[in-house]
């Protein structure tokens, strides 16, 4: 009679390990149906609430839409949400992006956010990358006290101007953060 030993029974897990992850891949699945839905949305949102971003999206190379962040933290922190790169008003990829802070935070909030790469080597810099950090690149737009956005000549010159709106929830404090988005398959 066999006995199943612990090294047989690791060596055993270890090996299935890639056969299960082929399962999750996406190929066939609705997720990117519902995440061109709810891109859909969201730009029909900011085009209507902040007129001044039709005319960034028509001059930018590629438009990356994340229409839901979800953050949260108390001391440490963390967010996720997933989009879809738009190039043409044609979806080409669709990215996840994650974000984690440190720092004195209490609190969770959603939002959305556009990246508007504004020039063709932005646009190849973020595609080409394995996993593209937002840095110091981006001029940030964001929606305070229920004005219009406006981008003036000075965001417009910036390689990736950043939009954020539809902040919902509460996130007090100040942390140390970064934001990755990654390509994925929904």
């Amino acid at each position: 009679m066999n006995t199943l030993t612990r090294r047989g029974f690791t060596l055993g897990a270890l090996a299935g390990v890639p056969v299960l992850a082929a399962c999750g891949n996406g190929v066939g699945s609705p997720g990117g149906a519902r995440i061109d839905a709810r891109v859909n949305a969201t730009l029909e949102h900011m085009y209507s609430n902040y007129p001044g971003t039709r005319d960034l999206a028509d001059k930018a190379s590629g438009i990356l839409i994340m229409p839901v962040v979800t953050e949260g933290g108390i001391f440490v922190g963390g967010g996720y949400g997933r989009g879809a790169l738009r190039i043409d008003n044609v979806t080409v990829d669709y990215y996840s992006t994650t974000k984690g802070s440190v720092g004195l935070q209490f609190g969770a909030q959603q939002f959305a956010h556009v990246l508007f790469f504004m020039t063709d080597e932005a646009l190849e810099r973020f595609r080409r990358g394995s996993g593209w950090v937002a840095g110091t690149d981006i001029e940030y737009t964001f929606n305070d006290r229920g004005e219009n956005l406006r981008a003036d000549t000075v965001t417009a010159s910036a390689p990736v101007v950043a939009v954020i709106f539809g902040q919902a929830g509460l996130m007090a404090g100040a942390s140390l953060e970064g934001m990755k988005y990654s390509r994925i398959i929904p």
